[in-house]
């Protein structure tokens, strides 16, 4: 069987000889089978294998062979270095029952994909598992994965690889707001900016099994496969399974060298699309809608500078509260009696595109939709009869059976419909709950070609991915959606850390970020609006903000900023992404730095109190080593609160020339910010 051996930094050229060399195992450990045992790439028992079998598939009607599962390899083939194509045939007591292909591509981002394939036979095979599995050496022993809940998303954590499997399995028909989101296995201390790391990626929506895998033997991998339930997939004699794909990436320069081969690929990955500068209306208005009460806010964010007005939840009949109405996607006649068009009408006047809420893959007990057809709702009773929903109401809600015959077609006739009637250009697409009923793996699907079908039919309509904020961000939805809500809290200081993970992977400008009120309305934080202005800035920037009660000043402000998203739109959505290594943990330095390295904006942002009276330099990577660079700061909203206001001689100055590798190596001196505050800057080359 065909190996894997290594996955990381180029070789050169290599003859054959010192190929087949290298490839070769390294030794017959005592007390093992009597041939080397390396993981091949389907690995099981069979092969005298002992750890997680990558392959397990078996005749759905045949007794369980006395045997492992073989394979055979049929076929291989290689097209010139950029991918690798091998078939092989599972075997059991009875001979072949199945195929295997394997499918390896290198994308010119250095970006390295697998997805595999089961086909049956003359008879139904059910397939248990088909995962991808990837080598990564002894020195990769720290992992880095994420976790989180609603609001707190891609909280790193940290931990030395250990003998065993370390598995994360995701059970809720969305990645989840706990998400592994990435598996990074290091050489120990990685960082942003220093380490060898190897990233692993499962491009999928639904449940997943994710992790590292170490062996006594040394062997040490990653791997990825869609979390199928017994029985869950059986394939009917010619029938196909496409796993989902996984995605690798190797850097020698830490995390942000992981950012430099994602980001391009993401891009070229994801539907082109504008980045107009958004306001929402959830934490303006809530429930609260009517034509009256909507249009000084359409007024004010015209005036800010938005150029995309979201009319967010509450717009369709019934709905007064999150309790009732989801799947009965009709304008509200008693809020809108001349449907949405006096509003759109408001919103166009004034050169904004607009933009609606919906929540297509959901369904409240409490609306027409589950009272006509509640054979498409995925619940049931309680065994003991007491009359309780099984699964449980999640926000009140319960999920749609997209698979349901006509359901998929009901939900796509009612967004055609409002697509049709009214220039909507932009879909905020939730999805509140997780999934505990039904097939995660044929649910997902059908979300998928739905997604398809609605795109092709109004291909000029942006849509975002949002699931109770980031709980599905991956690039198996990303190639069907223009854009993510990466988390439903807009406060900024979260925000540092949400924004900051979530852009390992992510390019900036597919993470809506906005500018809520001054008080957080979920965590109840009150910040300074530079410290919100400035976290917005880098991403798909937004505002969620009822402006008609900002004082004139703020508006004002938020016009500057707005002005500033415009123009610098290209650098910020097109540039590289650069994060330094902090000595602490109570600041932390972003910046976008523009394809030329000719240009960057950075911000300074002072997480908590500084550890110490004078605050380090701040340094900046990325530009060009021997140019030289003006750098200045940025004025947005109020000025950054210091703890001393005796900033240093070139802050008074209002700029400083420094060349590149000054800037990286030395740095400059910066003001000493109080606890949650921030300062933008600005590079330009001379």
């Amino acid at each position: 069987m065909p190996r894997l051996i290594h996955v990381g930094a180029d070789l050169g050229d290599l003859d054959e000889s010192a190929l087949i060399s290298l490839a070769a195992p390294a030794a017959i450990p005592p007390s093992s089978p009597d041939h080397a045992v390396v993981p091949s790439l389907i690995a099981n028992r069979s092969e005298g294998f002992a750890g997680w079998p990558a392959a397990q598939l078996r005749r759905a009607s045949a007794p369980a062979s006395r045997f492992a599962t073989r394979f055979a390899t049929r076929a291989a083939q290689r097209d010139a270095a950029t991918s690798i194509r091998v078939v092989v045939d599972a075997h059991d007591d009875d001979g072949a029952f199945a195929t295997v292909e394997w499918m390896l591509a290198l994308s010119n981002e250095s970006i390295v994909t697998i997805q595999l394939t089961a086909a049956a036979h003359a008879q139904p095979v059910e397939v248990a598992r088909l995962a991808a599995t990837v080598p990564v050496p002894a020195r990769a022993s720290e992992l880095l994965d994420f976790t989180g809940l609603w609001a707190y998303e891609r909280r790193p954590q940290r931990t030395p690889a250990r003998d065993g499997l370390m598995l994360r399995e995701q059970r809720q028909g969305r990645p989840g707001h706990d998400s592994p989101f990435l598996t990074i296995a290091g050489t120990p201390g990685f960082g942003f900016r220093h380490g060898e790391v190897w990233a692993l990626h499962h491009a999928w929506s639904g449940d997943s099994v994710t992790g590292l895998e170490s062996l006594a033997t040394g062997d040490r991998r990653l791997l990825a496969a869609e979390l199928l339930e017994p029985g869950e997939l059986v394939l009917a004699a010619g029938e196909s399974y496409t796993a989902p794909e996984t995605v690798i990436a190797y850097s020698a320069s830490g995390l942000d060298g992981l950012s430099d081969r994602f980001h391009p690929y993401v891009r070229r990955l994801t539907p082109p699309a504008e980045r107009p500068l958004v306001l929402n209306t959830w934490e303006a208005v809530y429930f609260d809608q009517s034509l009256e009460r909507l249009t000084p806010l359409v007024e004010a964010a015209a005036e800010v500078g938005v150029e995309r007005f979201v009319l967010d939840d509450g717009w369709f009949t019934g709905r007064t509260d999150d309790k009732r109405a989801l799947g009965d996607w009709t304008v509200d006649e008693s809020r809108w009696p001349d449907g949405l068009t006096p509003l759109i009408a408001e919103v166009t006047a004034r050169g904004m595109e607009f933009g609606l809420w919906v929540e297509p893959e959901m369904v409240s007990p409490e609306s027409e939709l589950a009272r006509a057809h509640p054979e498409w709702v995925l619940a049931g009773t309680a065994a003991d009869d007491s009359g309780a929903s099984v699964p449980p109401t999640w926000r009140w809600q319960h999920t749609l059976d997209l698979t349901s015959d006509g359901a998929a077609d009901h939900v796509f006739a009612a967004l055609d419909a409002l697509l049709t009637e009214y220039p909507i250009r932009f879909l905020k697409w939730d999805h509140n709950r997780a999934l505990h009923a039904g097939s995660a793996a044929a649910q997902t699907r059908a979300l998928y070609a739905l997604l398809d079908r609605l795109r092709a039919a109004h291909p000029d309509v942006a849509i975002e991915s949002c699931a109770s904020g980031g709980a599905r961000i991956d690039l198996g939805i990303a190639r069907r959606v223009h854009r993510f809500w990466t988390s439903d809290t807009n406060d900024a200081l979260e925000r540092q850390s949400i924004q900051r993970y979530t852009g390992i992977l992510m390019p900036p400008e597919l993470l809506g970020g906005h500018v809520g009120s001054g008080r957080a309305h979920i965590t109840g934080r009150t910040h300074a609006l530079s410290l919100r202005l400035i976290t917005a800035l880098f991403g798909h920037a937004g505002i969620e903000w009822d402006l008609t009660r900002a004082t004139a000043e703020e508006r004002a402000q938020v016009a500057e900023w707005a002005a500033l998203y415009r123009a610098e739109r290209a650098l910020l959505h097109g540039g590289r992404t650069m994060r330094t290594d902090e000595a602490g943990d109570d600041r932390l330095v972003h910046a976008v730095v523009d394809t030329d390295a000719d240009r960057a904006l950075i911000a300074l942002v002072q997480l908590t109190a500084s550890p110490v009276a004078t605050p380090p330099r701040l340094r900046l990577p990325g530009l060009g080593t021997d140019r030289v660079y003006r750098l200045e700061p940025v004025e947005l909203g109020t000025p950054a609160h210091v703890v001393q206001d005796a900033p240093p001689a070139w802050w008074r100055a209002g700029s400083i020339e420094l060349t590149g590798r000054t800037l990286a190596e030395f740095g400059v001196p910066v003001p000493l910010l109080a606890p949650e505050q921030a300062i933008l800057l600005r590079a330009t080359r001379t």
